[in-house]
């Protein structure tokens, strides 16, 4: 409680001071240039580490993962965006290298983060060099993943633990993975992996959200009638809290699978669950949410800078698609998240935080796991965030 409580004020003084606010372009340079310095501090590290990549801080130092961990391509996808922002040579030997490390996740069948492991790491590294190899590597990952997926359930299966409690257990996150069935069934002209994904949103759409477009974590379906039989969180404080992160994932999945496909369906969803965020009454001044928007201990509890991060990323990219003052308002949330993520109350020094770039990340706060820390893929989605306002800002 004494941290959290020191992590409010710090932000109460900062937010509160008055200075003169840069222009966007700055910030967004400025956050670039130190994402790139801790980035290749990173790859220095774990560059004779074989395998290693980098996961979070725990007990004061750093913690990594090998491929199989559901995070592994976010730095990697993370060296591609600043190989692109600065295309010189050192930061594409170190996308290159650790993009290799996570190759070995293409025949893994039994986790439905396959697309978050590839499409980030691999696909980031096609998009930008073309290389064949890579694009082989998402094929056979996108052919391992598709195995998760039941035909007369209509979507992809998250889980395999808790078989007491579930049966057939979807969460919001994986509405993420479905980018990755879509770029892949656009490379080899096979249908199939997309209509996966469309059905997989549809039927996401139809059973995982509340009346408020707040959405449950985990919906669990019974495998005979192929209909929710249970619809609760993991994650999240409560089953019918509104996990932050999860409230995240499932905007920019909406968002994104708009951009795949078109439906103005998914556009449509998209922002009710931006208005639900942009209106939510405990949505913090700074713009970086509480871990769940319903803990009780508000405002005495942690942030979750990965949340912002992913909301942010999304809502640049709804406001390109909404011509209107919704769209301006997606502008401007996203704007005051990313200078809230580039302060120095959540962008860490150079050299420190173990060399991630943002700092007061939470992963699985009641289960004590990776709570006020950095993580890999609040990186990632800052990242990605800090490039599509760059291009977006360079045509104004």
């Amino acid at each position: 409680m004494v941290r959290v409580s020191a992590l409010t004020m710090v932000i109460v003084l900062f937010f509160s001071c008055g200075t003169k606010e840069e222009p966007l372009e700055v910030v967004v340079e400025k956050g670039l240039a130190r994402a790139t310095e801790q980035a290749l501090l990173m790859a220095k590290e774990l560059e004779a580490k074989d395998g290693k990549l980098p996961k979070s801080i725990k007990d004061g130092q750093l913690e990594t993962s090998g491929y199989g961990w559901w995070c592994s391509g976010f730095y990697p996808g993370e060296l591609w965006y600043l190989y692109e922002n600065t295309p010189i040579p050192e930061l594409k030997r170190y996308a290159e290298l650790y993009t290799a490390r996570v190759e070995p996740a293409k025949n893994v069948t039994s986790n439905h983060d396959v697309g978050f492991m590839l499409n980030c790491s691999f696909g980031n590294g096609y998009r930008l060099t073309q290389n064949p190899a890579y694009k082989e590597v998402m094929v056979t990952g996108a052919h391992s993943l598709a195995t998760r997926y039941k035909e007369h359930i209509g979507l992809i299966r998250s889980w395999d633990f808790n078989k007491q409690k579930w049966q057939y257990p979807v969460i919001i996150d994986n509405m993420m993975n479905l980018e990755f069935l879509t770029v892949v069934s656009r490379l080899t002209d096979d249908d199939r992996f997309r209509k996966i994904a469309v059905c997989h949103a549809d039927k996401t759409m139809e059973h995982h959200f509340r009346p408020d477009y707040s959405c449950y974590h985990v919906v669990s379906y019974d495998t005979i009638s192929g209909l929710p039989h249970v619809k609760q969180t993991h994650q999240g404080w409560a089953d019918e809290s509104a996990w932050s992160r999860g409230q995240a994932w499932a905007l920019y999945g909406y968002t994104m699978m708009y951009r795949e496909t078109g439906k103005k369906e998914y556009l449509e969803w998209a922002n009710k669950i931006a208005a639900y965020l942009m209106g939510h009454p405990n949505m913090p001044e700074d713009k970086v949410p509480y871990w769940d928007f319903d803990m009780p201990e508000i405002p005495n509890t942690t942030r979750d800078a990965s949340a912002a991060a992913i909301i942010a990323s999304a809502l640049v990219e709804l406001s390109t698609v909404n011509h209107d003052a919704f769209g301006q308002k997606c502008w401007d949330l996203a704007e005051q998240q990313i200078r809230s993520l580039t302060s120095p109350v959540y962008l860490a020094e150079k050299g420190e935080n173990c060399n991630f770039v943002l700092m007061h990340s939470t992963g699985h706060f009641k289960g004590d796991i990776e709570v006020d820390v950095p993580l890999t893929y609040a990186d990632y989605y800052y990242v990605e965030a800090l490039m599509r306002m760059k291009k977006l800002l360079a045509k104004k």
